[in-house]
């Protein structure tokens, strides 16, 4: 991952389950069409609504340019499961899905399968044992391991197919278990979807640096956003991208941000107020610093639509966000290169 003194032009996120859109389609190709270059989807529960991974999945065929990247659970999930879905996921969206790996502490969802609630520093054990299960499941097979070879009556080369052989460690916090493998579903597009944690889980005695491709940094200002970016690359080192969390309410339609009634949810992040003006002269200092910022509008169509009008246009303006490229994939926006198979190279090491 280049350091954004490399390379100054950064990307956009933007998290589509605000409120305000009740087509999916609608949101995601506005979004893409704004130039934003990855799309996110929340996993919160809520009643009616398909998870994070379905929606994503509905996303991805319908796109040609935005990343797909869901928020999936490492908890409460079965990490073979959210392995092949994820793959799946790359496969529809032509190469452009990411995960964004969540753990925390919920008795509600672990009453919902029947299991024991997690807490504390076990729920980075659950992160990083389910991680590990992903990437050795994307690895099990080779990416020339489907032949179709008529002639002989095989689909598959065997020996191209391999098992991924994981036990959770002897100090493991919660109740143990172990993957076999080999997956279900060839190798993804990327070889290795990118993977994306909060950087409160990643580091000494949690989830390892070198298990993520991306962190996501949030603080209690937007002024002091910067300054974490900063500590969190020194923390992480250079080959984490690190992508800056941002609340945003916006005047729009003629209506002030400040007059708009704001929720009293408290999302741990740091929440821009004001104009489309300042939010572009804000953006512009954080993509300084930082690989990418992923915006959380309040009103989601509102929201939208001031920053495809006046906040993106002026970014690229100034030179500070990259164009999107078609048929591109979520690897290549990131700066990853190809993704080595760790059973299919005698190289020292599994790249990511």
């Amino acid at each position: 991952m280049s350091s954004p003194q490399d390379n100054k032009a950064g990307f956009l996120a933007i998290e589509l389950d605000g409120a305000g859109y009740q087509n999916l389609a609608r949101a995601v190709l506005a979004a893409e069409s704004a130039g934003f270059h990855a799309a996110t989807f929340t996993d919160t529960p809520e009643a009616g609504r398909t998870n994070a991974l379905q929606r994503a999945a509905f996303a991805g065929p319908v796109t040609r340019t935005i990343a797909v990247v869901p928020e999936v659970d490492t908890v409460y999930t079965e990490p073979f499961h959210v392995s092949t879905q994820l793959a799946s996921l790359d496969y529809v969206s032509g190469g452009r899905a990411g995960w964004i790996v969540t753990a925390a502490e919920s008795p509600e969802a672990a009453a919902a399968v029947g299991r024991s609630s997690v807490e504390g520093a076990a729920l980075a054990q659950e992160a990083a044992a389910s991680i590990e299960v992903g990437r050795r499941l994307w690895d099990s097979w080779e990416d020339d391991a489907v032949i179709r070879d008529v002639a002989t009556g095989r689909y598959i080369d065997v020996d191209k197919l391999h098992y991924a052989d994981f036990e959770t460690p002897s100090d493991f916090a919660g109740a143990g278990y172990s993957v076999k493998g080999p997956s279900i579903i060839p190798r993804p597009l990327q070889g290795q979807l990118p993977v994306i944690a909060a950087a409160s889980l990643v580091g000494d005695g949690l989830v390892p640096a070198d298990a993520v491709d991306a962190v996501l940094v949030s603080a209690p200002t937007p002024e002091l956003l910067a300054a974490e970016v900063r500590d969190v690359r020194a923390r992480l080192g250079a080959s984490v991208a690190v992508v800056a969390e941002l609340d945003v309410v916006l005047d729009s339609r003629g209506e002030a941000a400040a007059s708009r009634s704001l929720s009293d949810a408290e999302t741990g992040r740091a929440r821009f107020v004001g104009s489309a003006e300042r939010l572009t002269d804000l953006l512009d200092a954080l993509l300084q610093e930082a690989d990418g910022v992923r915006l959380h509008p309040d009103v989601l169509d509102a929201g939208l639509d001031e920053l495809s009008r006046l906040v993106l246009p002026e970014l690229r303006r100034r030179g500070s966000l990259r164009p999107p490229i078609q048929d591109s994939t979520f690897r290549d926006l990131l700066g990853l290169g190809p993704a080595e198979n760790r059973y299919a190279t005698t190289a020292s090491g599994a790249a990511k």
